[in-house]
């Protein structure tokens, strides 16, 4: 497979900074040699726009922080990602943090509409990000970015890069939730999600999880994004993440869950967020980041 890694060190969306250095992280990790032992060509790695610092820009209406730099930005990326999934190469975006999503899903939608196939969504989050700036408590973009990408939210953002929904949200699919706020999780009733939250995982096992999962995007859509959040991991296995919550994932089942969405076959594009190395102990949340992604992308145990 050709594989065209993009890196986005964008840290606008979120409150505590060092998400910006993930990408790095990652890279340090050993990304590059981990996928091409899997036999993948890397066909470009590289940064699609110069990010400038945080304290450089002015962050603008407080119910959405820094919009005018990240809508920049994400209109690059969403550029970067179109271009690379239309040539038929796989784009892995690493972040940043989740506010990175609005271009990752807003490159791969508009090839997806051109080409008349179904997007679905895996969105592997602690979080719904699913806030509107009318509800968020924080006003962070990185809680805003999948409503905006469902249609819902502010002009600016459900219309970045080309006017409109880039995804139905009745193809999106939640795994690992377990903290929401009171107004997102209403509206993701409305729009109609799936969610399978930490609490189903523990009353239902994670077998059966993803044997509901992956029969949602065989029988809901064509192709799928896979967003993956490390804090969707107990902080146990992830330290390095800038929302770190209880109760998580575990490294085990992250890794089984890529693997399965691997052998779905439906997977053309990801990204993977949140590592921050300021919180990291000796680099262990970016590494199993190049672990999920290689699980994603055709490694097996045996």
């Amino acid at each position: 497979m050709n594989i065209h890694i993009i890196e986005m060190p964008l840290d606008f969306g979120a409150s505590r900074h060092g998400s910006d250095m993930g990408p790095s992280a990652i890279r340090l990790a050993g990304l590059r040699q981990k996928l091409e032992s899997l036999g993948h060509t890397l066909v470009k790695y590289n940064s699609p726009i110069h990010i400038n610092p945080q304290e450089y820009e002015a962050m603008g209406n407080p119910k959405a922080k820094y919009l005018t730099p990240i809508v920049h930005a994400c209109t690059h990326l969403a550029e970067e990602v179109a271009s690379s999934y239309a040539a038929n190469e796989f784009p892995l975006v690493l972040g940043g943090d989740h506010s990175i999503v609005l271009g990752s899903l807003a490159g791969v939608a508009s090839v997806a509409k051109k080409q008349s196939k179904t997007l679905g969504v895996l969105y592997v989050d602690a979080h719904g990000d699913f806030n509107t700036s009318e509800t968020s408590p924080s006003g962070n973009i990185h809680g805003e970015c999948l409503a905006a990408s469902c249609g819902f939210g502010l002009p600016e953002l459900t219309n970045l890069y080309f006017s409109g929904q880039k995804i139905d949200p009745r193809n999106v699919c939640f795994v690992g939730t377990r903290a929401l706020d009171a107004g997102e999780k209403k509206l993701m009733h409305e729009a109609g999600v799936t969610v399978f939250t930490m609490s189903d995982i523990e009353r239902q096992g994670f077998p059966a999880i993803i044997k509901q999962v992956t029969t949602f995007f065989k029988t809901h859509v064509d192709i799928m994004h896979v967003s993956f959040d490390m804090d969707v991991l107990d902080p146990m296995f992830a330290p390095g993440t800038g929302i770190p919550l209880p109760a998580g994932m575990t490294n085990r089942e992250a890794l089984l869950l890529m693997e399965e969405m691997s052998r779905l076959g439906m997977v053309v594009s990801a990204d993977i967020v949140e590592v921050n190395p300021i919180l990291d102990v000796r680099n262990q949340t970016a590494i199993l980041a190049v672990e999920l992604a290689a699980r994603l992308l055709g490694e097996t145990l045996y």
